[in-house]
């Protein structure tokens, strides 16, 4: 009995979570990562003050997604308990065709490490190509395969 009870508690919450808010990528190297976010990806930079005390901050803004920026040894608290620049394996799906995604990132100088090639994204197949940021963290840009 009990364990059928701690089932359906579960299931009760199985979608408890929506969607992704933002996340933090920590630098090592804030003017190069800034560069590569804005220039070679075309996100948008934000400043605004946040935190307690009330802090400045910096943000990547795309779509209706949000990455928080805090560099090395100036993280902002409370933060992930082992805070180290190069650790993240992010993929993002493009707003426009993965070609012209290729063609910005070498006008950008920026060196493609794989693809382009097949992958399986949260809702389906993906076209993707892969890059490293200043921190060498691999980001992955892909567009969805109809």
């Amino acid at each position: 009995m009990r364990l059928h009870v701690q089932a359906r508690r579960l299931e009760e919450y199985a979608d408890m979570i929506d969607h992704l808010d933002h996340l933090v990528l920590t630098t090592a190297h804030e003017a190069e990562c800034i560069r590569f976010y804005t220039q070679a990806l075309g996100m948008r930079l934000e400043s605004f003050v946040g935190g307690t005390p009330p802090v400045d901050r910096k943000a990547f803004t795309f779509g209706s997604q949000k990455i928080n920026l805090h560099v090395k040894g100036r993280e902002f608290e409370p933060k992930a308990h082992t805070p180290v620049p190069g650790a993240l394996d992010l993929c993002f799906i493009a707003s426009i065709p993965l070609d012209a995604v290729v063609e910005r990132l070498k006008a950008q100088g920026v060196p493609i490490v794989e693809g382009p090639v097949m992958r399986t994204g949260a809702t389906g197949k993906i076209r993707s190509v892969y890059v490293r940021d200043p921190d060498l963290n691999l980001i992955e840009i892909s567009e969805p395969v109809r």
